[in-house]
């Protein structure tokens, strides 16, 4: 039993916590001794996964809500309202419905796609944390603090597996942004966080099969370098606990960055691997020069305003043809 923990005191709430990454930071959520309120639509899955996080020494609530339906989101931040007395101190909007629909539509542009791929993806997975966010809001802002998380992914920065994934990527963090302006006058701190490749149960499931596409053989080899979920949860620890959160409110947070600004590791003792490292991407794209590229350190990372300028929305025009004068040949 935890006793006294970082977070001992501290009522938390994690959406989609039934399995992956959002058990992943409950657990954690738990373990530095907070009480984890966890959601999920399916009841078994979800009790099962409360006796994991309620064993790591924390208190856990178990409440089925689907995070697609105001009335289930709702209802469950009313609950919180009569059992906490109105406290809420962290909401990390995990929850995601679209891991199955991306795999079965894998390989397919957005005109041969089902239309339903776009509600699949977003209607839990951004439409649920915009209302997850307001709910909360309504009971941080009276109180003067809170942290407010938003799972995303560099899919935000760069096409990854169909337009609609992209677009609820980038979309979660712009909503992290603008939320942040509006909830910075009440100490309310609100940001985006980006995982690096997570072993979920989804993904090493993926990783075992005999799969011979480009997809495949990608995630093949990257599996070495993944993350357990838990790596998310200690960043959230991490955050909750950082006296100096607000500095941080409205930016897109890199789990690697957080590992080194609060120094801890993977839960099986491996660094978190830095996956915007200079030498880690050179070494990926060009294995053959592996040995040259290990003289770079691993702290030497891309720089977010080079991220920035490569997902730039902006053309640079080159300049126009001076126009044809009258009677001359082309």
């Amino acid at each position: 039993m935890v006793i006294g923990g970082r977070l001992a005191g501290q009522v938390c709430l994690v959406t989609g916590a039934s399995r992956g990454l959002g058990k992943g930071i409950a657990l954690q959520l738990s373990e530095a001794g907070a009480t984890v309120y966890i959601t999920a639509r399916h009841r078994e899955q979800l009790l099962r996964a409360a006796e994991e996080v309620s064993a790591r020494g924390g208190r856990c609530v178990p409440v089925v809500c689907d995070s697609s339906r105001e009335e289930e989101v709702a209802a469950l931040f009313e609950r919180l309202q009569q059992a906490e007395g109105g406290r809420l101190d962290v909401l990390v909007a995990n929850a995601f419905s679209g891991v199955d629909a991306i795999g079965a539509q894998r390989g397919l542009p957005f005109w041969e796609s089902p239309a339903a791929l776009w509600d699949l993806i977003n209607n839990a997975g951004l439409r649920g944390h915009y209302f997850c966010a307001r709910y909360a809001a309504r009971l941080m802002v009276p109180a003067g603090h809170g942290l407010i998380v938003f799972i995303s992914s560099p899919g935000g920065l760069r096409y990854m597996f169909n337009v609609p994934y992209g677009v609820g990527k980038a979309a979660c963090d712009r909503l992290a942004a603008d939320c942040a302006v509006e909830l910075r006058p009440y100490s309310v701190a609100c940001v985006t966080l980006w995982p690096g490749l997570v072993r979920t149960e989804a993904v090493l499931k993926e990783a075992e099969g005999s799969g011979s596409g480009s997809w495949d053989e990608v995630l093949q080899k990257m599996i070495g370098n993944s993350e357990s979920p838990e790596v998310s949860g200690k960043c959230v620890v991490g955050l909750a606990s950082d006296p100096a959160i607000m500095c941080l409110s409205g930016k897109v947070l890199l789990t690697p960055d957080l590992a080194r600004r609060y120094r801890f590791r993977d839960v099986d003792g491996k660094p978190v691997y830095n996956y915007v490292s200079v030498r880690n991407i050179l070494m990926m794209l060009m294995p053959g020069l592996t040995c040259l590229f290990r003289l770079i350190p691993e702290c030497v990372s891309i720089p977010k305003w080079a991220l920035t300028l490569y997902s730039s929305k902006f053309s640079v025009y080159p300049p126009l043809q001076p126009a044809l004068k009258p009677g001359k040949n082309v």
